[in-house]
């Protein structure tokens, strides 16, 4: 996505605010949205077509309702090309002072009401992209993982990873396949299995687009609000898919 885009969509406050807002509560409605703001429906929507064009929001559709999803892919290139160079140790020690000395204490949440979406664009065709998911010895060149399952619904499934006497970090079942298009399964820590409050849920959704590209959507959702496996994937997936992406373009994925 063009940084330019990004940069523009940043510079109003109004649809940083909209940013913050998904943050806060990831998948919610024009309406919801518009609760907490002080500007017209279609002022909001204006708004939210920019962050779209940037590819900062994405939306899905379930049922009558439409749903808007932050999607940090973007932030994450930027952050790569622009923030990580200058001092990043200091910067991520400083941001985690801070947030730790401003955030009120509180309850632990125990619904599973957290969802993430994240959107990315690859120069490749959807059937590359299913097996770039589902061969472990492809996911290994770009995740450092195996994804080790037969690949039908009730099958389970584990993320092993590659280089450390395979040690089995995630686990879960597949749910949905419809190859080269759609695959559900559940998602769970190894050690937290067995505990149904710590299980979520991960969707690959491939589209063919315009121009030889192919959209790939991942929700992450059930996740419990606060929790470790939250703001793990919120670190992990932006890296995953952009070494995807690079992978299946190049031929080389990221230093993960």
């Amino acid at each position: 996505m063009d940084d330019d885009k990004v940069f523009k969509a940043l510079g109003d406050p109004t649809r940083r605010m909209l940013l913050d807002l998904l943050c806060e509560k990831n998948g919610q409605t024009l309406g919801q949205l518009c609760e907490n703001l002080d500007m017209a429906r279609q002022s909001a929507t204006q708004h939210l077509g920019i962050l779209e064009a940037a590819n900062l929001v994405s939306t899905v559709k379930r049922g009558r309702e439409k749903l808007h999803f932050i999607n940090p892919v973007p932030l994450h290139d930027v952050y790569e090309r622009w923030v990580r160079k200058f001092e990043q140790g200091r910067l991520t020690l400083l941001h985690d002072l801070k947030k730790q000395l401003e955030t009120p204490k509180g309850p632990v949440m125990t619904d599973k009401s957290a969802s993430f979406v994240y959107v990315t664009y690859i120069r490749t065709t959807p059937e590359k992209v299913y097996e770039a998911i589902t061969s472990p010895e492809i996911a290994r060149r770009y995740w450092g993982h195996e994804n080790v399952s037969e690949w039908m619904p009730g099958a389970r499934w584990e993320h092993i990873r590659a280089n450390e006497e395979r040690p089995v970090e995630i686990v879960g079942n597949v749910v949905e396949t419809d190859p080269p298009h759609r695959l559900v399964m559940t998602w769970s820590a190894a050690s937290t299995a067995d505990d149904p409050d710590e299980e979520s849920r991960v969707t690959f959704e491939i589209e063919q687009a315009d121009s030889g590209m192919v959209k790939l959507t991942v929700t992450h959702d059930q996740l419990q609000p606060g929790s470790a496996m939250e703001k793990g994937i919120g670190r992990g997936w932006p890296l995953v898919l952009s070494s995807m992406k690079s992978f299946l373009e190049t031929g080389e994925g990221l230093d993960l």
